[in-house]
């Protein structure tokens, strides 16, 4: 569906997206995870043949979207970050003309438009005026003028920005429900909304791709936790335990009085957690506790930082 190769966007001395290489299948819902100008919607504005890459190629179900950009675009559904409807519009009137932009033909329009406010549900909200709606239905009308021509690629930038926790679970078990059909690429700062809806997670940092793997791969962890009792550094020993990769040392735990915390990267497949307690006791450590580390996006996109902050200071 999706094919980009080295793509790169500059302004001016800015690299805003850096050599960035991926591929996205049919069907698939995508997490695009980043910081405040880490290239996200840069990357998003290429994608939909807003901006032309400085350098690169990116394709869209076959097509170039610099060379064939209408023919990309009519591929694309696209909800932008702040979706620019006309309050004083019909929620209808504004979808048959989003429809006629789409290049729906007449004879279809009104079918589209039902399709797609069903889809939405706002079915019930078709003679309002959109400016009487709640900011979680005018997310609804956003969502359904990018899929009134039925596209093959959806992407949603922020689609719950600004929407209370409860308006905000109908919006994500809609694009659960869109990506049975279409594939998504869904932008956003909450790392708990990718965990809520996306099968794949792509982070960028600074303009480069970062990371890019299936959601559960991503939190796949090949870690122990330990605490220990006591103030000796069990590296050495740890270390020399088959299986272990390395030892780093976690600070203090706070949920034991004078206990000390260590994360232990094992090779996969590998059940080290007796010989782990064994290698302690040798050396007349006790342990509290010792127990699989569990990741969340949050720790992983922290992890990611740090390292790019690491790698920014030695090359610098």
């Amino acid at each position: 569906m999706i094919t980009i190769e080295r793509a790169t966007r500059k302004y001016g001395a800015l690299t805003a997206v850096s050599d960035v290489s991926l591929t996205i299948e049919r069907g698939e819902i995508v997490g695009l995870l980043g910081h405040n100008g880490a290239g996200k919607t840069t990357l998003m504005k290429m994608l939909t043949g807003y901006l032309e890459p400085t350098s690169g190629t990116i394709r869209v179900g076959g097509a170039d979207v610099v060379a064939d950009r209408i023919a990309v675009q009519k591929q694309i559904g696209y909800l932008p970050e702040n979706a620019p409807l006309y309050p004083e519009m019909l929620v209808q009137e504004y979808l048959l003309m989003m429809a006629e932009l789409r290049g729906v033909p007449a004879e279809r329009r009104e079918k589209a438009v039902s399709v797609a406010a069903t889809r939405t549900g706002l079915g019930q909200h078709l003679v309002r005026a959109i400016r009487t709606l709640s900011k979680g239905f005018r997310q609804r009308v956003g969502i359904a003028q990018a899929i009134v021509h039925e596209p093959g690629l959806l992407v949603l930038d922020e689609p719950t920005n600004g929407l209370d926790p409860v308006q905000i679970e109908p919006i994500r078990a809609l694009i659960r429900r869109l990506g049975k059909t279409s594939t998504i690429i869904l932008s956003t700062h909450i790392l708990q909304e990718v965990e809520a809806v996306c099968d794949r997670v792509m982070i960028m940092i600074d303009g480069k791709l970062a990371a890019d793997a299936p959601l559960k791969q991503l939190l796949a962890s090949h870690s122990l936790r330990l605490v220990t009792l006591d103030d000796k550094d069990v590296r050495s020993q740890l270390s020399a335990v088959p299986g272990v990769r390395d030892v780093r040392a976690a600070g203090a735990e706070p949920t034991v009085a004078g206990g000390r915390a260590w994360t232990i990267a094992v090779a996969e497949d590998i059940v080290a957690g007796p010989a782990v307690i064994e290698a302690c006791q040798r050396a007349g450590v006790r342990v509290a506790a010792l127990s699989p580390e569990t990741l969340t996006l949050e720790t992983v996109f922290r992890r990611l930082q740090q390292e790019h902050v690491a790698r920014q200071g030695v090359a610098a």
